[in-house]
């Protein structure tokens, strides 16, 4: 969806901005679909219009004793024409929203994906993602039966209900403003109750996103819900929000449906009422047997337009709910990023520093057309920074890397440790201070730029439903089979690998529980290794690996971490011992920090920590 789009829709109410979303894609399909639903509409009302004319020809023919039926077979003729015209324009009409309405999904669904991938991780980090994803299925899908079916049958029904109303008028324009005054009363009582029952068609929509980011969370955490004996309580937790999507839907529907009844009665109600008005206008001369006869078809036939309205406003309104949560996501702010520095790849030419068309060892900032090296100088200066404005995570904050340098966060939990590493990637904007990447504020650097130059190994690590060699080749895409060995190599995870079933085409499921937490983090690190970034943060990353298996991978992250700057955060000290500084943090402050042989000599809290005196929390 276009900026342009996204302004305009945001002024306008639900479904208008539906609508418009609808014909910005489907132009000419919706055009035919109006030009074919007059054309049916039209047949239709000719047809049983025609229906006069054969009970006069009938009549006719009685009155002289005639037994000449070509004039009544040529009617019937007629008749038969308009509805065989009427049956395939209204075919045409419903192939043609079939594609509008599937077309108008996938844009929706589209758009929607492709808005959610630019949001800030302030939003994945503080909704379910069951919720989310119930945006994608049940609040789309709502939509569905609303463009497909609820629309279509609205607008004939619409159309039918002029028709049908033009042609009484012209029978008896006395009965037709009879038949006017019980038509608005019906629209009344259905704008009342279709008002009304709105909230309730909101409230299960959300209630179903909440269900649905239940049943994901605890489907995501079965071994904790069965290690701790929690089904019972699990259930009765499932329990209550299936009861409050009982409870909106019984409810939004028991006040939706009340429309149904009402209609079919108050159309029963104004049938004898016009039946009985109209015999007295036949009485009274002003009107044919034959026309009385018509007009009380065209009233049977003009409440049934109004029954399918009230049928399928239920629709509606389910649909205007799932598309306004929908909306909600869509209206949220993108992820700012007002940087203009990219980077390239570069060679040198004649000593100076030039852009090179294809992949080279150099990389380089791009900064207005001034080329700058990436080396890897990360600086944090005075660096303040809270989740929320009232409270600070990062207080004064200032650390610096120079190109080829290790540098260790240590503290307790919550000390701010990753916090900093989430700073340096601009997942979060920080509050005071400045961050530079080589001389350079990362505020003005594009954030894809950025998090290319940078690679990171997480604690908790997350793997595609796809083979082993595809998810290593998340961190290059246009990495080489080669490439991917090399990197499995490097991180000392090929040789599990080989032992896997079908080795590099080994598919892993359910993000990776067919591999042990070792394996997992090893994959991690090789795809952090296949990048080849000239910054890299360890966050914890081997706090979920045994003993032997640290072993086996720290040889292989020493050789990657070779001439890069790299961050790490670890509560197992003997892994940074060659660190070329250790900041030790608590309450987001830093209390101690230098190389390992001095903050022993120090004798401080790391003293503590290294010898075992002291435990982190």
């Amino acid at each position: 969806m276009t900026k342009q789009e996204t302004k305009i829709f945001k002024k306008s109410t639900t479904f208008v901005r539906l609508m418009k979303l609808v014909y910005v894609r489907n132009k000419l399909p919706l055009i035919l679909v109006l030009i074919f639903m007059v054309v049916s509409t039209i047949a239709n009302v000719s047809g049983l219009n025609t229906l006069q004319n054969v009970m006069d020809e009938a009549l006719r023919m009685y009155e002289v004793g005639s037994t000449d039926f070509s004039g009544v077979i040529k009617l019937l003729g007629m008749m038969v024409l308009f509805y065989v015209i009427n049956i395939s324009f209204t075919f045409a009409h419903l192939r043609l929203m079939v594609h509008v309405s599937q077309n108008s999904l996938v844009h929706l669904r589209t758009s929607l994906f492709d808005h959610m991938m630019d949001l800030p991780l302030k939003y994945f980090d503080s909704n379910k993602h069951g919720d989310i994803m119930s945006r994608f299925t049940n609040d789309v899908d709502a939509t569905r039966q609303m463009v497909s079916q609820s629309l279509p049958q609205l607008t004939v029904s619409l159309m039918l209900m002029v028709g049908y109303f033009i042609a009484m008028v012209a029978i008896s324009w006395v009965l037709g403003l009879f038949t006017l005054v019980f038509a608005v009363i019906l629209i009344g009582i259905t704008r009342i109750i279709s008002k009304r029952t709105r909230k309730y068609f909101n409230a299960q929509q959300k209630n179903t996103g909440l269900l649905n980011g239940y049943i994901e969370e605890m489907i995501e955490g079965q071994k904790v819900v069965k290690v701790f004996r929690h089904e019972q309580e699990a259930i009765e937790g499932f329990g209550l929000l299936n009861e409050k999507v009982k409870d909106s839907a019984r409810i939004s529907m028991t006040r939706s449906g009340m429309l149904i009844p009402i209609s079919i009665n108050l159309g029963f109600l104004g049938f004898a009422l016009t039946a009985i008005f109209g015999g007295m206008l036949v009485l009274s001369g002003y009107l044919s047997v034959s026309g009385l006869v018509l007009y009380l078809i065209f009233t049977r036939q003009f409440m049934g337009p109004v029954n399918q309205m009230s049928q399928q406003l239920n629709f509606v309104q389910m649909a205007l709910a799932g598309a306004s949560r929908v909306f909600e996501v869509m209206d949220l702010e993108k992820e700012v990023d007002e940087g203009h520095v990219t980077l390239t790849y570069a060679k040198y030419e004649n000593k100076e520093l030039i852009e090179s068309d294809e992949p080279t060892d150099i990389w380089a900032w791009n900064n207005k057309g001034t080329l700058i090296r990436l080396k890897g100088d990360v600086r944090l200066d005075h660096v303040d920074f809270g989740y929320s404005s009232d409270k600070l995570v990062l207080k004064d904050i200032s650390v610096f890397a120079k190109p080829g340098q290790k540098i260790a966060f240590v503290g307790s939990t919550g000390a701010g440790k990753t916090t900093i590493t989430n700073l340096i990637n601009r997942f979060y904007e920080i509050n005071n201070g400045i961050i530079t990447f080589d001389g350079i504020d990362i505020k003005d650097i594009k954030k894809s730029a950025l998090r290319k130059s940078l690679g990171i190994v997480l604690q908790d690590t997350h793997l595609f439903q796809t083979t082993v060699r595809e998810n290593i080749r998340y961190g290059k895409l246009d990495a080489t089979d080669e490439d991917v060995i090399v990197a499995a190599k490097l991180a000392n995870a090929h040789e599990f690998i080989l032992k896997l079933p079908n080795g590099y085409d080994t598919i892993i499921t359910d993000d990776g529980a067919n591999l042990s937490q070792g394996q997992r983090q090893l994959l991690s690190i090789a795809r952090a290794a296949i990048s080849n970034p000239p910054v890299l943060i360890l966050d914890e990353a081997t706090s979920s690996i045994d003993t032997y298996t640290e072993k086996l991978i720290q040889d292989g992250m020493d050789r990657l971490m070779t001439g890069r700057t790299v961050f790490v955060i670890a509560h197992r000290l003997s892994t940074i011992k060659n660190s070329k500084a250790i900041i030790l943090l608590e309450d987001g402050n830093i209390i101690e920090r230098g190389s390992h042989n001095e903050l022993i000599d120090l004798k401080g809290t790391y003293y503590e920590l290294f010898t075992g005196s002291f435990e982190l929390e």
